[in-house]
Formats: C-alpha cells, sequence, structure tokens
C-alpha cells in the first residue's frame, strides 16, 4: 500500500476560471449599462468605472489563486462574482427611481463593500493555507459565535431595525454580527460533530419503522433549538433561528446518517414555532400577513402584508420575460433593494431571468456539496456541506416568504440584497469552500 498524489495539470483549472471571469464581468456590465439606458436613456461612466474597478479585484483574487490555491474549484468565484454584480445593478437601478446618489446611494455603499469583502476573502485564503488547522479551534469558534450572537443585546451598541434586535452600531458604522456567526457555528458543528458522532449515532427503540437515538443524546440538539428559540424571543428574528437549526440539523443528519434526528428536529421547531406563534405578538403578525395576505384588514394593517403584496404583484408584471432592466417600477416595493430584491429582479428580469438566478445559485451549491463529499477526512467533508448549505437555506427562506411558501422572516439574499455584513459573510464562504476544494484535490490518494 502506498500514497500517490494527484495527478496535477497546471493552471488548467484556472484557465477555466479566468475565462468564466471575463464571461461574469462582461454580464455585470451589460447589465449595469442598461439599467442606466432603461432608466435615463444615456450611459454614465462613474458607476461602470467602479464596476470595472470591482473587476479588477476579482481578477487579483484569481492572480492570487493561481499561486496559493491553483487547484481550487474554478466556478465558484464565477458564480459569485455575477450574483454580486447583479445585485450591485438592480441596486443601483432602484437608487436612481427613488433619486439616490453619492454615498446616500446603496449602490455606492454596496460597491465599497463588495470591495472590501474580496479582500477579506483574499486574506482569508491567504491565512487558512489547510481546512484541517480550523478543526483545532472547535470550540474557539462556538465561543465566538456566542459573542457574535450576543452583541446586539448589549446597551449602547445594539440596535434594532425594522422590529429586530440583530444590528450593532458604533457612530456611522453598523455590522450585523449574526452573518458571521453562522460560519463561526458551521466550523464549531463541523469539529464537535466529528468529535461526538459515535454516541450520536447510537439507536434506540424502533418507532413506526425507524430506529430513534437514545434520549441521553438529546443533549445537543435541544441546546441549539433553546438557541434559536433564543433568537426568535430576544432578537425578533425568525429567519436567523430558522438558519442557524436547519444547518444544525442537516450536518447532523450528514455526520450520523439517521434520519430520526431531521424528523425529531423538525418537530422540534414546528411545537416552538407555534408556541411562538400563539405568544409573540410579531411572530403571529407575521402568521396573518403570510395565511390571508390579500385581506383588506391584513393589507391595510401596520405592519401588515402590503410589502409582501406588491411584491408580489412586482413578479406578476414581470411576468415571463421581464420589463426590461430599468423599465420596471420596482421601487413601489418597500425595502426593495435588500429584503424583497427577488421581487424586483423578477418584476425586470421575469420569470425566466429568476431560473438563470437560481440555476446560479444550484450551481454554487451543488459545487460545495461536491467538494464537501469528495473529501477524505470528516470535517472537512461536514464543513464542506455546512458552508454550502446556509447559502442553500438562506435562498429557500428569501424566496419561499417573498412567494408565500413559507411566512416572511427578513433575511437578505446571498450577495445579491444590499448589506456589508451579509457581503462579508458570503465571500468568506466562497474563500473556505475554495480553499476547501484545493485541499481536496491535492491530498493523497491511498492505493493497493
Amino acid at each position: 500500500m502506498k500514497l500517490l498524489k494527484p495527478l496535477r495539470i497546471p493552471q488548467k483549472l484556472r484557465n477555466r476560471e479566468l475565462f468564466l471571469l471575463v464571461f461574469a464581468c462582461v454580464i455585470n456590465t451589460a447589465a449595469i449599462v442598461l439599467v442606466q439606458l432603461g432608466a435615463l436613456r444615456s450611459i454614465d461612466t462613474s458607476l461602470v468605472t467602479l464596476g470595472i474597478g470591482l473587476s479588477v479585484l476579482v481578477f487579483g483574487m484569481h492572480i492570487v489563486m493561481r499561486y496559493i490555491a491553483p487547484d481550487a474549484d474554478p466556478f465558484l468565484l464565477p458564480v459569485a462574482t455575477v450574483l454580486n454584480g447583479l445585485g450591485v445593478a438592480m441596486i443601483y437601478r432602484i437608487d436612481l427611481a427613488e433619486g439616490d446618489s453619492g454615498w446616500d446611494a446603496a449602490s455606492t455603499r454596496q460597491i465599497v463593500w463588495t470591495a472590501l469583502a474580496i479582500v477579506i476573502a483574499i486574506i482569508t485564503l491567504a491565512v487558512v493555507r489547510n481546512h484541517r488547522v480550523l478543526q483545532r479551534y472547535t470550540y474557539v469558534a462556538g465561543f465566538i459565535a456566542l459573542v457574535l450572537l450576543l452583541l446586539p443585546m448589549l446597551p449602547f451598541i445594539g440596535t434594532e431595525v425594522s422590529g429586530a434586535r440583530v444590528w450593532i452600531s458604533v457612530g456611522a458604522f453598523s455590522f450585523q454580527p449574526g452573518e458571521v456567526a453562522k460560519i463561526a457555528l458551521a466550523i464549531f458543528f463541523a469539529g464537535y460533530l466529528v468529535q461526538h458522532r459515535d454516541s450520536l449515532s447510537m439507536v434506540g427503540k424502533k418507532v413506526l419503522g425507524v430506529r430513534f437515538p437514545r434520549l441521553r443524546d438529546l443533549g445537543p440538539l435541544l441546546v441549539v433549538w433553546a438557541l434559536s428559540m433564543s433568537v426568535i424571543i430576544f432578537q425578533r428574528d425568525l429567519g436567523t433561528s430558522l438558519l442557524y437549526f436547519g444547518l444544525f440539523l442537516v450536518m447532523l443528519y450528514v455526520a450520523t446518517a439517521r434520519l430520526s434526528w431531521v424528523l425529531i428536529g423538525l418537530g422540534l421547531f414546528a411545537a416552538g414555532a407555534y408556541i411562538a406563534a400563539q405568544s409573540l405578538s410579531y411572530v403571529h403578525g407575521r402568521m396573518i400577513n403570510w395565511l390571508d395576505a390579500f385581506h383588506p384588514e391584513v393589507f391595510g394593517a401596520d405592519p401588515g402584508s402590503y410589502q409582501l403584496v406588491q411584491g408580489i404583484f412586482g413578479l406578476s408584471h414581470g411576468g415571463l420575460i421581464g420589463t426590461g432592466l430599468g423599465e420596471g417600477d420596482p421601487d413601489l416595493v418597500p425595502l426593495a433593494n435588500s429584503d424583497f430584491i427577488i421581487t424586483s429582479l423578477g418584476e425586470e428580469l421575469g420569470l425566466i431571468g429568476l431560473f438563470a438566478i437560481f440555476g446560479l445559485y444550484l450551481l454554487f451549491v451543488s459545487r460545495g456539496f461536491r467538494i464537501g463529499f469528495a473529501g477524505q477526512d470528516d470535517f472537512g467533508k461536514l464543513l464542506g456541506v455546512g458552508l454550502a448549505f446556509i447559502v442553500a437555506l438562506q435562498v429557500f427562506i428569501v424566496v419561499g416568504g417573498v412567494t408565500r411558501v413559507i411566512p416572511l422572516t427578513g433575511l437578505t439574499t446571498p450577495f445579491l440584497a444590499a448589506g456589508g455584513s451579509s457581503l462579508v459573510a458570503n465571500w468568506i464562504i466562497v474563500a473556505l469552500l475554495l480553499r476547501l476544494s484545493d485541499s481536496v484535490r491535492n491530498q493523497p490518494r491511498m492505493v493497493i
């Protein structure tokens, strides 16, 4: 038995990535130009220049990867780039409709945050040279996640926005620490489940053909469930609570291959959500807006279903092929550049455009799952699946909320929605998945 290094074809993957990056940057530039032609009937070179500056940063990250991650996945960076660029174009479209310019324009701030996020992603790639190093900091990551979750509850720096206390503000700077906490939680969950997988895989009695775990092993699930319920109660954030609990549940299932954990977890969350809907007024209001959005009393209430119904009307107005970039009225929907950016894109790009965007998300998530399951170490497998599932679950929660599949929660759409903290977190996810994919391709293969 001997270890063989995988056959490497120098720069083949990076050349493929370079071609896709050029294509992605062309799409992003064309989207901004089309927005200007549709809304202004002229071309303003200032924002196009800023967009070109972002393209330079992306190509800079590509060049860095040629040296420190030459075998990384070639699809993740181009997909993140085109999603981010389409988000900037739509945010810019809404700024034009509202007459915002300069630093007051959300698109300008989004470009600055994107530049910062890409730089942080490059630093993450340079610092984390092997994903296995992160396993050493399992409990440190858990502690960091807990601190980040508690920061918005502190006086003076904790800020309540739209009824949810998930922001911290220091002077003119504001940030949502829960966005970074989800990455720390993914690292903690991966490391913890690798260490305790054997005990969690133990089974007890068989009920209706499904073997359930022993009662003594339910502790970790109950702790995460209590944490998720605390987010709903104290921070008034249903979407983040669902994201954290869903992340742990999926990683637990991947670690143990026990369907019973999923059934127990879904039952616990459903029970908690039902109790919250009966006892907490804002959760009850979300449920009413979801179940009876078009009722005149619900539509006219404060807060009511006005935002949700306007978003649905926007999607209907876009139809199959959309009104065209710059030609719709996405600004009629409150928070059209953040919580409801999917309806804004659906109005101007139509159902076909939305399907193309969902296809990009599907490619991103599938590559993340592929990276995770291709790894030979359990920590890398769980971390890859967890990071990819964060993006998948966020997209489902957001799209499901604005289309009335599930109650509206207020999460941001990865890469698309306005928001600096979300952008930084999602680009860190890109960097970690790229590092994972490079490590997976470089690991020795055992041959007998």
